[in-house]
């Protein structure tokens, strides 16, 4: 049975509290309920909570508030996630993904056919011996994809996947990311770039200072956000905030 949807119910999350400082919300009152077969993206400026917020979600973190439920429990082993800066470990390619399959008992001769499978399917297959470690950065996010890969997972977290690399490199990632979602993963990816939202979104969820302003399908954000601020972030406009003030929208090439 699968562990979706996905559903959050006014979560939050709070800073610890420190040098009398009090706690500060990061994420504040978010719901939202996310289903099998689209491809999720999370847009919205620096610091508007999105790695924040899939960390909460893949259960690396806990919410000081509300709940976060899948649909079946113990989803740790079904569930996987890719880091915008992977860690490698002191191994070759093959070897990392080998010890996270380790991790999930699976026996060694079912291991190495699977390794050879998804370094084939990620174009790795040459550098199966290479220390992961001296790898290209985009060599090593492919590495990353391939080893959440490996683990079969129903749902597949992406934390700007992209960022820094060339255009090569990143298409190189678009067409994986479309063929674990062509393969039935559902894609939760988070992305600062507008254009690959487009590319690789089905749905959207549109974040701005740790609220959830805009759920909606990707053509209906893009031609029509019913937000102002949404409106706003999609023309290129900066965003920017005092505390106890709000948001503010200033020209789109303001210094």
């Amino acid at each position: 049975m699968t562990i979706l949807p996905l559903k959050l119910d006014k979560v939050w999350f709070k800073a610890p509290a420190k040098d009398n400082r009090p706690a500060m919300p990061l994420i504040k009152e978010m719901s939202f309920e996310l289903a099998h077969g689209t491809r999720t993206i999370i847009v919205g400026p620096n610091g508007a909570g999105k790695s924040l917020l899939l960390r909460l979600c893949h259960g690396l973190i806990e919410p000081t508030e509300g709940q976060i439920q899948w649909a079946q429990p113990n989803t740790a082993k079904r569930q996987a996630m890719v880091f915008q800066r992977p860690v490698m470990l002191r191994r070759t390619a093959a070897e990392n993904i080998h010890y996270a399959l380790s991790l999930h008992k699976i026996d060694k001769a079912q291991s190495i056919d699977i390794v050879e499978d998804v370094l084939s399917k990620t174009g790795l297959r040459r550098l199966a011996d290479t220390p992961a470690r001296v790898l290209s950065f985009g060599e090593q996010q492919r590495l990353a994809i391939a080893r959440a890969w490996a683990l079969r997972p129903e749902v597949l977290f992406l934390d700007e996947p992209t960022a820094n690399l060339d255009p090569s490199a990143t298409h190189q990632i678009e067409e994986l990311v479309n063929t674990l979602h062509a393969q039935g993963t559902k894609i939760i990816m988070t992305t600062h770039d507008l254009g690959q939202a487009k590319r690789l979104g089905d749905d959207i969820l549109f974040l701005h200072r740790g609220r959830l302003l805009e759920q909606s399908s990707c053509v209906a954000f893009f031609e029509k956000p019913q937000n102002d601020i949404a409106q706003a972030f999609i023309k290129g406009d900066l965003l920017w905030w005092k505390r106890g003030v709000g948001a503010r929208k200033g020209p789109k090439h303001s210094r």
